[in-house]
């Protein structure tokens, strides 16, 4: 595992010269299977800030700046799970992004070994979203192109199992194994990180923990040059790609806002999910008031530029049912969100005035 580190290490160091002042180091305090990166960007420190702030509250659950380790909630106790990150790595990219690569272990049921791939907008500190980088009438043609590809291995290895001229149990369960194999996957499921010159595409393996040691092709990847893409990308994505000043009109998921409820109490959110069809989208987001900086969680529906969406205050287990806490009824209006916060027991209306980070 220590010559993984230092491999990433040696990796991440020669790509820093792409982007001069940009760094990137081990998140702290430090300890054994904690390599989580904090990036670092003199020349731009409020996006440097945004993607931090994104990166932790996403896979740690916990607001910069907030009480305690940023490891607390994934580092597990007795009788619990547990997240350990490993090691990270810097892509060698465009200049307008910034592509890192997370590899660890979480534990559910059983271990669990993971890849993450994290993309931002270093123009603006967003996430890049995979549906963003293509024309809306060509979502679907990309993400059919991907399966094509992995289909297409996937058959070529089943065709050489069945090739195989003494057809032992193994071969057999392998090919029953790749038969079976869920391709119909989405940007929702796939993962994917920018190269100097084009972009790969990662879906899950074939087998689940169980079936393991039967999976040859392990995670399927799928690469693209952006020649290949150009047709089917969008505005945003062409200038990203080429370097250009020029921001275009990005997605609402996964972006930051921050305002006040009520005129005085400063908070910022995070959407984290829209998912759903074009005029009824189910949102997850969570947000938190900056003094406090405790993660609470919103849920409902977008429908058009409306956000109606629920606040649980506990889960009652004599009720078996969450409490609710409050509602948020705003409308989205270019970069801003607009409308009011209603306390569930007092019924009473706070204003909420929020602005794009």
């Amino acid at each position: 595992m220590k010559g993984k580190i230092l491999l990433f290490t040696l990796i991440s160091a020669l790509s820093f010269s792409q982007h001069k002042s940009l760094t990137i180091s081990d998140l702290r305090p430090e300890a054994e299977n904690r390599y989580f990166p904090l990036v670092s960007y003199t020349e731009k420190p409020a996006v440097a800030q945004k993607i931090n702030t994104f990166l932790q509250v996403d896979q740690l659950e916990y607001v910069p700046g907030a009480e305690g380790s940023p490891f607390q909630k994934v580092s597990g106790g007795k009788g619990s799970g547990y997240v350990h990150f490993y090691s990270w790595e810097k892509m060698d990219t465009p200049k307008n992004i910034l592509s890192i690569a997370m590899d660890g272990e979480t534990s559910g049921a059983y271990p669990e070994n993971f890849m993450i791939w994290k993309n931002f907008d270093l123009r603006t500190g967003n996430l890049i979203n995979a549906k963003d980088l293509f024309k809306p009438d060509a979502v679907k043609t990309v993400e059919g192109m991907i399966r094509k590809r992995i289909k297409k291995e996937i058959n070529d290895f089943i065709a050489v199992l069945k090739a195989e001229p003494k057809q032992t149990e193994e071969i057999q369960s392998q090919i029953g194994l790749y038969e079976g194999c869920y391709t119909d996957y989405t940007f929702v499921s796939i993962g994917y990180y920018f190269g100097k010159d084009k972009v790969k595409f990662i879906t899950e393996r074939c087998s689940n923990h169980a079936m393991r040691a039967l999976d040859e092709l392990a995670e399927h990847v799928v690469e693209f040059s952006y020649k290949d893409l150009d047709p089917y990308l969008s505005p945003y994505a062409k200038s990203l790609i080429a370097g250009s000043d020029q921001i275009g009109t990005t997605s609402l998921i996964n972006k930051l806002y921050k305002g006040k409820i009520d005129g005085k109490y400063p908070i910022t959110v995070l959407i984290k999910e829209v998912y759903g069809d074009k005029d009824d989208n189910s949102v997850a987001a969570v947000y938190w008031y900056d003094k406090n900086k405790k993660l609470i969680e919103w849920n409902g529906k977008l429908k058009g530029n409306h956000l109606s969406l629920t606040e649980s205050d506990y889960y009652s287990k004599e009720t078996n049912q969450w409490i609710l806490k409050g509602f948020v009824e705003a409308d989205i209006k270019g970069n801003k969100i607009s409308g009011t916060w209603q306390d569930y027991t007092t019924k009473k209306y706070l204003t909420l005035e929020l602005e794009e980070l």
